[in-house]
Formats: structure tokens, sequence, C-alpha cells
């Protein structure tokens, strides 16, 4: 199968697609974008200063896996948020961003037959984050989707899978917390999924990216439970990023951790096709990941944000209040008319669900919710969006 016909099933990404809905219509207000989740709070004060004094070494090759100084940071924050001891010269790589790390370790990770010598499937929460269908595509694998529904606690159920999917599986996506729903996986959660995986022999990609957002207790993360269990590290693949946490999606920056087979397939690939980030950014994210004192602000402003949601949408059908990350899920008769009479009516603008869903046996998970990012510097224009909001589409 050639590249253009892997991917001509796929849908077109999910803000084309908005653009292409509201093309054409004015907004009926001042225009409030909850649609992508670019976090707006500020960004920590040692970014500048730091640039300033390391800007000479945009004049030098970067080390492809990160400097020792970085890999050092991120096996530290993982030590003190997870309690887990990782070698950082085998057991971790930065990338820049969790998107590159989640679409390459696939291309790196997933065989092209399974055990059994049939197609690979790679699982897949439904609805998701796009770059996972993607890149299960790029490797000549079978996605299969999973609903991760208000039955399911929105997260997938993929002990519910038929036996032959599992025998095939190498791969499976979770985000936790989750996009869009904000749900998180509990211990016995990814317990129960971490013995799945040894027992099939697939790997866990864990998506954590929205892990240092959360409305009460840190969520658990993968790898803690992993060790806790003293679970094969080659079974999990676990993403981060200073984007949500840091408040840098610009600076690009994020590692993945795992066993060190998975690192040494993963750093083969990053030597032939992949990109490291400048030295001068290199140097700001390690201060990131030493420093919690920006994260704990930026997390209390969260905190406000979700009261806000919470009240003025106490009264709104089958409301679920996130338990982490910064969106709201909210339920809709259909996605994309409510979009649009949203933007038409408000100026508010929001991304239907169903652009972040696949539809599967006539059912897309998605189609019956809008995405609303809570990501705004201004708790003001967040309670006004909002309000505006829920009177349009509850009237």
């Amino acid at each position: 199968m050639n590249t253009p016909e892997r991917f001509s099933n796929l849908p077109d990404y999910a803000f084309p697609r908005l653009r292409k809905l509201l093309h054409g219509t004015e907004p009926g207000g001042e225009v409030v974008d909850m649609t992508i989740g670019e976090p707006r709070h500020g960004m920590p004060g040692f970014v500048a200063p730091v640039v300033a004094q390391t800007v000479d070494e945009f004049a030098k090759y970067p080390p492809n896996e990160g400097t020792p100084e970085l890999k050092a940071a991120i096996s530290g924050w993982i030590s003190r948020r997870y309690g887990v001891s990782l070698d950082p010269e085998t057991r971790v790589m930065a990338l820049n961003g969790t998107r590159e790390g989640l679409f390459n370790a696939c291309l790196a990770l997933c065989p092209e037959r399974a055990a059994n010598g049939d197609t690979p499937t790679v699982l897949i929460p439904n609805p998701f984050y796009q770059v996972y269908a993607v890149a299960a595509v790029a490797a000549g694998a079978e996605p299969v989707f999973v609903p991760a529904t208000a039955e399911t606690g929105f997260l997938p159920d993929f002990a519910s899978l038929p036996e032959d999917v599992l025998a095939r599986a190498e791969i499976a996506y979770l985000c936790s917390p989750s996009n869009p729903q904000g749900a998180v996986a509990d211990a016995l959660y990814w317990r129960e999924l971490i013995g799945m995986a040894e027992g099939y022999g697939f790997r866990i990609f864990a998506d954590e990216c929205y892990s240092e957002v959360y409305r009460n207790a840190p969520p658990p993360g993968v790898l803690q439970v992993a060790a806790e269990m003293g679970a094969d590290p080659e079974k999990i693949v676990s993403f981060h990023s200073l984007s949500k946490r840091s408040n840098l999606p610009g600076l690009r920056s994020g590692f993945v951790a795992s066993g060190p087979a998975n690192m040494a397939e993963i750093k083969r690939l990053r030597a032939y096709a992949g990109a490291p980030m400048p030295l001068p950014l290199q140097r700001v994210a390690e201060l990131a990941w030493c420093d919690e004192a920006h994260v704990e602000e930026s997390r209390a402003l969260y905190a406000r944000k979700y009261a806000i949601a919470d009240e003025i949408f106490a009264a709104w059908p089958e409301y679920t209040p996130p338990q982490g990350g910064f969106f709201l899920w909210l339920k809709v008769d259909d996605s994309e008319q409510a979009t649009l009479k949203l933007w038409r009516e408000t100026g508010v603008k929001v991304l239907p669900g169903a652009y972040l869903g696949r539809e599967v046996a006539g059912v897309n998970p998605g189609a019956g919710y809008i995405r609303v990012a809570m990501v705004t510097k201004d708790t003001d224009e967040l309670q006004d969006g909002l309000t505006r909001l829920r009177d349009c589409l509850a009237g």
C-alpha cells in the first residue's frame, strides 16, 4: 500500500474541518475562542533570561536525545512525582513535544506483523487525539477505535474487545487525564490495563501530557503503577510535555520514558528522522522540570476555572465535571449544529466533538458533545464565554 492510499481514508484534521464549518458565517458577538488546547496562563519568569543567556548556543547542533542536564532533570522530576528511579541515559529521551513522540514511537515499536502473523492492531480510545490514528496507519497497523463514553467512565473498556483483536494488539494508546473528557485513570484501571498488556503482549502508550492539571489529588501515572506491580518496563511507554504543565506550548518540549530496549529503538529512529530541540530551549526545559512553583500557581488558576464551570453548568443535562485537564465535554443534541449556532449567535467558538471521534458501526461517540477549552488567562473572559454558551444552547 503506497502512502497516498494508506492515508486516503483519514478525515481532515479537526481544525480545518471547523474552519470549513464556520466559513462565511459572521460571529454574533465578541469572539471568545475556546477551541484549541493552547494554555494562555503566564509563562515561567525564567524563560526569557535563560534564552538570552544561552543565545549563542543556537550556533551549535544540539544533542539528539537531550543534554545530560535535561535528561537528569526529567529523571529527577519522574522520581519526585511518581517515586520511580529511571536511568536518564537509557530510560528517557527529550522530545519536540509529545505529538512527535506519540507518532514516531509507534513507527519505531509497531512490527509489520503481529505475533500470529496477521496485521497488527493499535487500540485507540474513541474520541481521541488524532495523531494516534495517523501513527497507526503510518505503521501499517489496523486502528481499532474503542468507545470511551459516559457508560465506561469516559475511558476505553479495552477488555470488552474480541479476543482476536487483542491477540493482534501491539499498542494501546491511553490519555489520562483524557482529552477531551477530562477523565482520570485510577490505579486500578492502570493495573488492569498493565495486566492485559503483559498477558496479550502489547505495549501501553500512556499520553500523560495533562498530568499536572488536575482538580484534587495528582493522577496516578503508568510508570508509578507499573513499578509498584513489578511489571515489565518494556510494556510501558510514557509521554509527558511542558506545553500544559508549564504553559509553554511553543517551546515544543516533552519526553518519552520506557524500558531500555524500547528506548534503544526509539532513539535509533530519532537519529535518522528526529529533530532535536535547540540548545537554548533545552536549557529552559531543564529549569522547567526542576521548578514546581509555576506549576502550582497555574493549577490554582485552573481550580478557579473548574469552580466557575461547575457553577455555570450545575443544571446542564449530564454535566460531568472534568477531573483533570482543561476541557469541558458538554452534552448537546448535535455537535456541529451546536457549534455553528454558538458562533452565529454569540461569537463563542468551540470544537464539535464529532471531529475528535470516529464513526464505528454507525455511531460516533463524539457527535453529541462539544469540547470547550478553558485556557483563557482572564477568568472574567472565561465566565463571560461559558455564560454565553449556556444561555445560547440551553434556551
